[in-house]
């Protein structure tokens, strides 16, 4: 069976009680896929401690912190 992560997902601000993809998540998953990251070492990456972030980049997608994340994982292909 293949699923979709709960930190993955987001309360759907116009209706409530429903989950959506995190915005950020496609983008991010794209980025990481164009700097040669396979799916496994892509997760592996999300869900690792980052001692300069509060806790993992999957953690930080929720909030203020998610455009770091992103150019954290652009700076990786380089």
């Amino acid at each position: 069976m293949i699923g979709i992560p709960r930190l993955f997902l987001a309360e759907d601000a116009h209706h409530r009680g429903e989950l959506r993809v995190l915005k950020q998540l496609p983008g991010l998953i794209a980025v990481l896929r164009d700097g040669g990251f396979t799916d496994d070492e892509s997760l592996r990456w999300m869900y690792q401690e980052d001692p300069t972030l509060p806790g993992r980049p999957v953690d930080a997608l929720h909030g203020h912190l998610a455009r770091e994340v992103l150019r954290r994982a652009q700076a990786l292909g380089f």
